[in-house]
């Protein structure tokens, strides 16, 4: 650059909010997510379904939980959201603009950041904190001055001191504190929508109490929106508005989260709940609420996914996939199962 030459100016951080607040921050309709299976030269292509078919939305300033046993594709279901898993089809809306064609990954991820489960392999061992924080807005073309000054800021209100934490490496800090230091890194390129991938699982309960508040409180002084995952349902009706559950690559309900707790109309959404460990000792589980592993989900089952592992399963369960529907006339809640399906065949169904 010539000494006359003016410097470059830096890219925006974020990305406005172009469709207002009736409109969905994130609208995610048919996500498949399939990777292939290395096999040898006289055998059939296979893929590994992680994803089969998931629609979803999210509202501006909503928290949706995803909730779901190990392998039932939540975390793949994140990844798709910022391009860290690849797309086999479906696409992704982020707030009225549709990923690959008038809006890049590139300015996605201005929109979106993700605060993942393992604190300490996501932060870079040889950058102090104030640099990770600092790393992406001078990537932006933020200047050193600003972008520092903006790292000392997110660790104010992320709870740590600047004069005590700044110069810190990873390994100098305790879980909770690198978990909040990952929050503030995802909040220096300004997110509208933060996907929280088992971000207080490997806390423990003090901590996470402290990491949810400051979620809550962040939410609030930053107008954020939260994609949050998590295998404690506990936190998740915590934290949550809405509540989707998979199962197999596939959702299986979804509706607000009082609603859900109270009223699950699925069986395997209530066989998760009733794996709940309970503190009164007159209601403790007596038999596992569910048996048997997942089935492979190279090979998923035909019809419900489910109808394997399912007290109630019948005939048609095996034969027909069920779609999702509202759950007694509400809209806002729906699940996917054959005793909910007027007319289905099965024979607790109510007839059409």
């Amino acid at each position: 650059m010539s000494v006359n030459e003016a410097p470059p100016t830096p890219a925006p951080l974020g990305l406005p909010d172009v469709g207002g607040p009736r409109q969905p921050l994130l609208d995610a309709a048919g996500l498949t997510c399939h990777f292939p299976v290395r096999g040898g030269p006289f055998t059939a292509r296979r893929v590994v379904r992680a994803v089969d078919g998931v629609s979803f939305s999210v509202g501006k300033g909503e928290v949706l939980g995803v909730v779901g046993e190990s392998g039932c594709g939540k975390s793949t279901t994140a990844r798709l959201m910022v391009g860290l898993a690849p797309l086999t089809a479906g696409k992704i809306v982020f707030d009225g603009r549709q990923l690959g064609e008038d809006l890049t990954l590139t300015a996605l991820r201005l929109g979106a950041q993700m605060v993942f489960q393992d604190s300490y392999a996501s932060l870079n061992p040889r950058l102090t904190i104030e640099d990770s924080i600092a790393f992406g807005p001078r990537v932006r073309g933020v200047s050193p001055a600003d972008a520092r000054a903006l790292a000392h800021d997110l660790l104010k209100r992320i709870g740590l001191d600047p004069a005590r934490f700044a110069g810190r490496y990873p390994h100098e800090l305790s879980g909770g504190q690198r978990q909040r230091a990952n929050i503030g890194r995802a909040l220096a390129m300004k997110p509208r929508l933060l996907i929280l991938d088992e971000a207080v699982s490997a806390l423990d309960k003090s901590v996470e109490a402290q990491v949810l508040n400051l979620l809550a409180d962040l939410k609030a002084d930053h107008d954020l929106t939260y994609l949050f995952i998590s295998h404690d349902l506990t936190v998740v009706r915590y934290i949550a508005d809405r509540v989707m559950v998979m199962y197999l690559g596939e959702v299986v309900e979804i509706g607000p989260a009082e609603t859900l707790y109270r009223n699950r109309a699925h069986p395997y959404t209530d066989a998760l709940f009733a794996a709940m460990p309970s503190m009164d000792p007159d209601n403790r589980t007596q038999t596992p609420p569910l048996t048997g592993d997942p089935p492979n989900p190279i090979d998923p089952p035909a019809g419900c996914r489910f109808h394997t592992r399912c007290a109630f399963a019948e005939s048609v369960c095996g034969a027909r996939e069920p779609a999702l529907a509202a759950v007694a006339g509400d809209a806002a809640h729906l699940a996917a199962c054959h005793m909910l399906e007027p007319g289905s065949g099965h024979s607790k169904a109510r007839a059409a």
